[in-house]
């Protein structure tokens, strides 16, 4: 399938509800939307008149890449490597359980969005080969119902604490799973319906996270035609209402011009980005594409931290005026990082609460 013909593709794919009743517009309480380079929140921009060391936040996403909250491994040979150390298991629920008491205190902090991923990305932080099994998208397209509940109940906790959710649909690691490029497009059709049909407003999509790995299998999540689905999402509607999207690209890179020119907002990736004044650089060579008119750029990923020094990533990035999110990959011990299960996802580590102490001074947040 070279090209999509939504009007065809969309006779073929069924609406999809997964048991859950359709949410009124009414019934939500938090509604991300965009004017400009700014983020705004029920119709107020985000950080509203806050700077800091003389830099603008207001209109600013500061957020944390937290892509595990559904995580599951339906590969048995490879499920025990999760295991809790307190009960020798792995348990998908628990881990949703204990993202959701969490995030109270990441909103008291001031961070406004995290970013989770259908696909979850590498347990392990960076991994060379990945034979775990963690997709709520099944092989033909179709959604997984357990992966979609655990979705839901952090979606409406979002929503209740005026958070917002860049949702992720595939990852490099995990794509392979679907059979072929039909089964792509019904993943993205079915995903954009699920949300539509529950009436979310807090939620930006992310197509694929780092379109530019070479790792892809389907050509139509690189960056040569991803726009095709970036523009699937665009066009699907609901009682004139539709979501807002983009993609990402690795660490480094600078979108293309046609991604540029069919996204909502702009993600980029500092990972591997030793230099601050190269974030900055990243997001300034990013305006200036021949595609580009005012719209927000932000990191949702960045593995650099120096959170105690002057110059780092994330306030290179805010000097650019670009939202920053933090990339803790850590290790598989419970105690660590962000990326790797078991995850604990409070804020118990010393770099864990560098991050967040610095998201509290530059938002204001107070206690």
């Amino acid at each position: 399938m070279s090209k999509i013909d939504r009007r065809d593709f969309l006779m073929t794919v069924p609406s999809l509800m997964l048991g859950t009743q359709s949410r009124l517009a009414a019934d939500t309480k938090t509604d991300i939307s965009i004017e400009g380079e700014r983020f705004f929140i029920n119709g107020r921009p985000t950080y509203e008149g806050r700077s800091y060391q003389g830099m603008k936040i207001e209109g600013l996403l500061m957020n944390s890449r937290m892509v595990q909250g559904i995580y599951d491994d339906l590969n048995r040979e490879t499920r025990g490597r999760w295991n809790y150390p307190d009960t020798g298991k792995w348990d998908a629920e628990r881990n949703t359980n204990e993202f959701l008491a969490a995030m109270p205190d990441w909103r008291k902090h001031g961070l406004l969005a995290f970013t989770i991923n259908l696909q979850g990305g590498s347990p392990q932080g960076y991994s060379r080969e990945q034979p775990w099994h963690n997709s709520a998208i099944a092989t033909d397209g179709s959604l997984r119902d357990g992966y979609m509940r655990r979705l839901e109940r952090i979606i409406n906790r979002a929503d209740e604490l005026g958070m917002v959710v860049i949702l992720g649909y595939f990852y490099f690691g995990q794509d392979q799973r679907l059979r072929d490029e039909a089964a792509v497009i019904r993943a993205v059709v079915n995903a954009t319906n699920w949300l539509q049909e529950n009436g979310w407003r807090n939620v930006l999509v992310e197509v694929n996270n780092e379109c530019n790995v070479k790792a892809y299998d389907h050509d139509i999540l690189k960056p040569g035609r991803v726009h095709e689905l970036i523009n699937l999402v665009k066009t699907t509607t609901r009682k004139g209402r539709r979501l807002l999207v983009g993609t990402s690209y690795g660490g480094n890179a600078i979108p293309t011009t046609n991604v540029v020119k069919d996204s909502d907002f702009i993600l980029l990736h500092g990972n591997g980005v030793t230099n601050p004044d190269r974030i900055a650089e990243m997001v300034e060579i990013t305006r200036r594409d021949p595609a580009y008119r005012p719209m927000p750029i932000l990191f949702n990923e960045d593995d650099h931290f120096d959170f105690d020094k002057p110059a780092n990533n994330m306030l290179k990035a805010l000097s650019a005026y670009a939202s920053w999110g933090y990339f803790d990959p850590g290790k598989s011990d419970y105690a660590d990082g962000y990326q790797c299960p078991p995850v604990n996802w409070g804020i118990n580590t010393a770099r864990k609460k560098a991050f967040f102490n610095l998201v509290r001074q530059v938002t204001g947040k107070k206690d």
